[in-house]
């Protein structure tokens, strides 16, 4: 098994510094490179404090400049979001001045508060339609010339400038949860990332379900690398759980709002829902986010990491960011690198 961190520039609140955040988010990264991270993720999100992306190749670009070896993915960018040739060279470009470290990973999108401002009139459930018209276009475009005439881009011939680095283009991620995109993914040989948020074990089994049964749908003798991401904090003892469940209740207070499009968005900052006031409060008992998440002792991480493994998990992405202070999450990124990681080096 092979380790990713994911890691966003985040604020709750107003009380810490962008250039906190800044310092805070480089220094995760830089963690990870020493330890032999696999890939670190950067996400694509907009006007949102909780995670502060409005261009993941520029974070990864960044990143690279401060890092020796580690992969640098998007998490993915946001299709619809972007015209297929600029987001052809802004891959393309970022491949080339990291010297071929890209990891290319494109989605739907989240939020429909995002597609209000970014892409008015879109419904986020329609969003994977984008996706889909638009990877053939980027890998066309990455070649050579091409021109496109579909449903949601059309323009005359055009090519990608400069063009990737890696030969064929980066690696292609998608995000997957819904079977059409498990199934669209290993048709047109991509990898695949599924977070199962704070649902239990079964879900992260479904999802490796839908991936066998695309699998064997598909004609394509592609075998994609399969990567979880789970919420992840580890601690020397079980008194230290309370400090990192109510982090990330708190943080999952803001996500409630944003799922729901309430609206209560101030400055950027989403007004927290009491778990307590949602019919849905049982998501974020303390007991089942101890359990599902990738919370615990180096011991209990190990154990609940090799079910993941056993089940055919290939890259298990460490999500970092969760509301929790910036000394709690290098200590746990560190215990996970120093206790937990020599466990699956074998």
């Amino acid at each position: 098994m092979k380790f990713d961190l994911a890691i966003n520039l985040e604020r709750v609140d107003d009380s810490i510094s962008m250039k906190d955040v800044k310092n805070h988010t480089l220094e995760m990264v830089q963690i990870a490179d020493a330890a032999g991270f696999n890939i670190v993720w950067a996400a694509e999100h907009h006007a949102l404090e909780m995670t502060i992306a409005p261009n993941p190749f520029q974070i990864l670009t960044w990143w690279a400049a401060h890092t020796n070896n580690v992969r640098l993915g998007t998490a993915v960018a946001a299709a619809a979001y972007w015209h297929p040739i600029k987001l052809a060279g802004e891959a393309a470009f970022t491949d080339l001045i990291t010297e071929g470290r890209l990891e290319f990973g494109i989605g739907s999108g989240a939020y429909q508060r995002e597609f209000d401002r970014m892409h008015p009139g879109l419904k986020q459930s329609d969003a994977w339609k984008y996706m889909q018209e638009t990877l053939p276009v980027i890998r066309k475009l990455w070649q050579g010339d091409c021109e496109h005439d579909g449903e949601f881009w059309s323009f005359p011939k055009a090519t990608s400038v400069p063009k990737p680095v890696q030969e064929n283009g980066p690696p292609i991620w998608v995000a997957a949860r819904a079977p059409i995109t498990f199934e669209y993914a290993v048709k047109n040989n991509c990898h695949v990332m599924s977070w199962p948020l704070t649902r239990s074990f079964s879900e992260a089994e479904l999802y490796n379900q839908r991936l066998k049964d695309a699998m064997s749908a598909s004609e394509s003798n592609f075998s994609p690398t399969f990567a979880m991401m789970r919420h992840a904090a580890v601690y020397e003892t079980k008194s230290e759980a309370e400090i990192y469940v109510s982090a990330i209740q708190k943080i999952l207070g803001q996500f409630e709002n944003l799922f729901k499009n309430l609206d209560d968005v101030k400055n950027g900052f989403p007004k927290g829902i009491d778990l307590k006031d949602l019919q849905n409060r049982d998501e974020y008992d303390p007991l089942m986010l101890q359990e599902n998440l990738m919370f615990g002792t180096p011991d209990d991480v190990i154990s609940k990491l090799k079910r993941y493994k056993n089940l055919g998990v290939d890259n298990f992405i460490y999500y970092a960011s969760m509301g929790l202070g910036h000394k709690e999450q290098k200590k746990s990124l560190k215990l996970f690198c120093n206790e937990v990681i020599p466990a699956f080096k074998q």
